[in-house]
């Protein structure tokens, strides 16, 4: 999976686990901030089920809180980390 298809792929992730019922994918670019409230606007309890979600359909678990904050920071950087982490593992 390229990173595009990632990206696609997290939306689809992020909308079916999160209450973000006014979202649609189109909604959501690459770029939009996760948890700024000029993006998504998620909160510390949405960053919970978001880690669910990586660590049961990505396998990647995020150890360090102080990365976790630069890894949430948009799905630019969320599919960058999953992918650094499957290519460590290949």
């Amino acid at each position: 999976m390229d990173k595009t298809e990632l990206i696609n792929d997290l939306k689809q992730s992020i909308l079916a686990a999160l209450p973000l019922e006014d979202l649609t994918e189109s909604d959501i670019q690459a770029d939009t901030p996760l948890f700024e409230k000029d993006g998504l606007g998620l909160d510390s309890l949405d960053a919970v089920e978001l880690v669910v979600v990586l660590e049961k359909r990505y396998g990647v678990v995020i150890h360090d809180a102080d990365a976790a904050r630069e890894i949430f920071k948009t799905l630019s950087s969320l599919a960058d980390f999953i992918l650094s982490q499957k290519k460590d593992h290949a």
